[in-house]
């Protein structure tokens, strides 16, 4: 049984504050301060250009692909760490395609985070020659794959909503239509229990700010099925991809397996913090995870739903059909998080009228959320939120 009171230690929480934004950016692990310093003095303060070979730098994507391997349920050897979401969903998607060359269609779904469509319709017109990204309400990704389908792209756990797709269906419908099945883990990888090779997933992407809690723009993972091995050719033919970057050959030939998926030179202070925000889950049980969150979740909507009427629920309520957030709407919707967020309780806004609330049991407890209720409560009966302060929209909400 996984020790919550002992996980909540492990992070560095201001004083006073309800976090309920971990599914945006998570926040700072006590052991990652203490890593930075000493990469950062010890590794590149004293061993400089050496710590590629006696830090082991250049083996930490593939080292730290692997721990979080354990977390969404994927073979050894078939995760590697580097760049960005965005690039690895381009990997992903532009290999797909190449396996699947007498099709033209990538079907994704109007729920997906907006950066995975604009990565595939940039691709699309790159391609050119008929090639579309299509896309269908989340209800109706079973039924819209069909023959024409090169690959489906899809977030297993909405953005907005929490809804969660089902993958191991999907997948299979995909492949039964002879597609291959994308997933962005992003709102699911250290949310709930993911199982890549289990789902039967060609290929999965995700990030490590949120979950992962590995610090701002920290660096993305991209997933290969280890049957693609030898056929997912890397459409981005990075250096750090090349079968042997130190030889230094004018022309590119891929790495072995997942290394192929390597581009630039990996972040290495980004993923020594990764790396340390890691070690909270050892030991971490993802069932025990996964129970937690949708208690936290349910006591959550429970009392919202009790004490402010003019919030609607747009999660849905069966723990098989969500994530680990919990969304409501209002049309002052933002007005009403900047009011919370001025009384200490950080949740999100999403336009155009969604607040969102994530429910992560490694720092969060039922004490937590009944506060945080209290206070939303207060804000809504006296119309806390509706001064000119809290309506003014900040770059990022």
């Amino acid at each position: 049984m996984t020790d919550f009171s002992a996980t909540r230690a492990m992070f560095d929480l201001p004083e006073g504050v309800i976090y309920l934004d971990g599914n945006s950016l998570g926040p700072l692990p006590v052991a990652v301060k203490e890593r930075m310093s000493r990469v950062i003095a010890d590794e590149w303060g004293q061993m400089l250009i050496r710590g590629w070979n006696q830090a082991g730098w250049m083996e930490q994507p593939r080292r730290t692909g692997d721990r979080i391997a354990r977390l969404i349920g994927a073979e050894p050897g078939s995760v590697v760490m580097g760049d960005t979401l965005s690039i690895k969903v381009y990997q992903a998607l532009a290999s797909a395609f190449e396996m699947n060359p007498t099709r033209r269609v990538v079907l994704s779904d109007n729920g997906n985070f907006p950066s995975d469509l604009y990565i595939a319709q940039g691709l699309v017109r790159t391609l050119g020659e008929g090639h579309a990204l299509r896309t269908v309400n989340p209800e109706d990704v079973l039924d819209a794959i069909d023959e024409t389908v090169a690959a489906i792209l899809i977030t297993e756990v909405d953005y907005r909503t929490g809804r969660r797709h089902d993958m191991k269906a999907l997948t299979a419908r995909a492949h039964e239509k002879g597609a291959l099945a994308i997933w962005d883990l992003a709102h699911s990888a250290g949310a709930l229990p993911v199982e890549v090779a289990g789902g039967g997933a060609d290929f999965a992407v995700g990030c490590t700010y949120k979950y992962l809690n590995s610090g701002p723009g920290g660096p993305a993972f991209i997933y290969v099925a280890p049957r693609h091995h030898d056929a997912a050719r890397p459409a981005l033919s990075g250096w750090m991809g090349h079968a042997a970057p130190f030889a230094f050959d004018l022309d590119y030939r891929p790495g072995d397996g997942i290394e192929r998926m390597r581009v630039g030179t990996p972040p290495i202070l980004q993923l020594a913090a990764l790396d340390a925000a890691l070690d909270v889950w050892d030991g971490v049980d993802m069932g025990d995870i996964r129970a937690r969150s949708l208690e936290l979740g349910d006591l959550f909507i429970a009392g919202v739903e009790a004490r402010c009427p003019d919030l609607k629920l747009a999660t849905p309520r069966a723990h098989d059909q969500r994530g680990s957030q919990v969304s409501f709407t209002h049309p002052e919707g933002y007005a009403i998080m900047q009011a919370l967020i001025a009384e200490g309780v950080i949740g999100d806004f999403r336009a155009p009228v969604t607040l969102r609330f994530g429910f992560t049991p490694l720092y969060l407890g039922h004490d937590d959320v009944n506060r945080a209720v209290d206070i939303l409560a207060r804000i809504m009966e006296e119309r806390r939120w509706d001064r000119p302060e809290f309506k003014t929209r900040a770059k990022v909400t």
